[in-house]
């Protein structure tokens, strides 16, 4: 994994505000998908459940099945947060997860997306405390995810 180094500073930055959008997973991960399907709401067709597209955006926030999709979403950012010290050990887990997105329908460029919802949910979640400098240790974080994410997208599903 081709890290692109966190200073001690920006892991600290992370783990911090992190602490404080840990206590409640659900609503900042509800924040961060409302905000996403605010900037791409095509993506909303790429959820279904028991082979039935949501009718809206309402729906498919407030569903229960998706409500777990956010949980998961969540758990990948807290396995990021606690592996700030050791990313590269999350490497084949991310690429895999890559693939998966692409055999979904994810577009590539919508990992793009991701991170700008991201970062609105943590500063919507953070208030004051998401300064510059912790956009930036997150953007830094974000990137280093994606990046191992998109590799996964871009890797022949025949190559293994």
């Amino acid at each position: 994994m081709d890290v692109e180094l966190l200073s001690e500073t920006q892991k600290e930055l992370i783990r911090d505000t992190w602490r404080i959008v840990n206590q409640n997973q659900i609503h900042h991960g509800t924040v961060l998908f409302t905000r996403l399907f605010e900037l791409q709401p095509d993506l909303v067709v790429l959820f279904h459940y028991h082979s039935a597209p949501f009718s809206s955006v309402q729906e498919c926030l407030t569903s229960t099945e998706f409500t777990e999709h956010i949980r998961k979403v969540m758990t990948v950012i807290d396995a990021a947060v606690r592996s700030l010290d050791a990313l590269p050990s999350l490497e084949e887990y991310l690429t895999s997860l890559g693939m998966k997105h692409r055999a979904t329908g994810v577009r590539l460029e919508s990992f793009n997306t991701v991170g700008e919802s991201l970062l609105f949910a943590l500063e919507s979640g953070l208030g004051d405390i998401f300064t510059s400098d912790t956009r930036d240790a997150w953007s830094g974080l974000y990137a280093i995810v994606s990046s191992a994410m998109s590799r996964g997208w871009r890797r022949d599903p025949d190559e293994q």
